[in-house]
């Protein structure tokens, strides 16, 4: 029997966005393959999440390309930004959190070129006039990730419709928490 990699890391990535602390043998469980099986692919817990972060850094890239980043107004490609993670937000919430493992030398260099990339859109609206400029770009992007994570495990709990995910984050990040005096 053939095993597809990329099936298994799918369904890891589907439990543990949902279960952080799912064995091994869970993940092999949920992939419908023996435990040997897996671990002839993934050697322990440690090979599955960095794979894992591997198929995370080319999802984000993907939204990244898909966004069109430099495509009109900052604000306009931050809600695509927004709309492409949202299929991969249970993923990226999991590796936010599991990331935190790997400091230093093992930090993956795919999550530097993800963060100057992003901190740049906000640099740009920050220039055009269209952001904040007493948060830094680099501020801007941890605040982004904290709000799709936040987001991805809010919809997967039940305590925020699916179809609110985009117009939350972009509404929280874009306008603040403070209300307005207009209201």
């Amino acid at each position: 029997m053939t095993v597809d990699r990329d099936q298994v890391l799918r369904t890891a990535a589907a439990l543990l966005s949902r279960k952080a602390t799912a064995t091994m043998d869970e993940v092999a469980r949920a992939a419908g393959i023996g435990r040997a099986t897996l671990h002839r692919h993934f050697a322990g817990r440690h090979s599955l999440v960095k794979a894992l972060e591997d198929l995370g850094i080319k999802e984000f890239e993907a939204a990244l390309e898909a966004a069109r980043l430099d495509d009109g107004t900052a604000e306009d490609a931050l809600r695509r930004l927004i709309a492409e993670l949202e299929p991969a937000a249970p993923l990226l919430a999991f590796l936010v959190t599991e990331n935190q493992l790997f400091e230093g030398d093992q930090m993956h260099e795919g999550w530097n070129r993800l963060d100057a990339r992003v901190s740049a859109l906000f640099r740009r609206g920050q220039e055009q006039g269209e952001f904040r400029i007493d948060l830094t770009p680099a501020w801007l992007t941890e605040a982004l990730y904290g709000l799709v994570g936040a987001g991805a495990w809010s919809v997967q709990e039940g305590r925020v419709a699916a179809k609110d995910f985009q117009y939350m984050i972009a509404e929280l990040l874009l306008g603040g928490a403070r209300r307005s005096v207009e209201q």
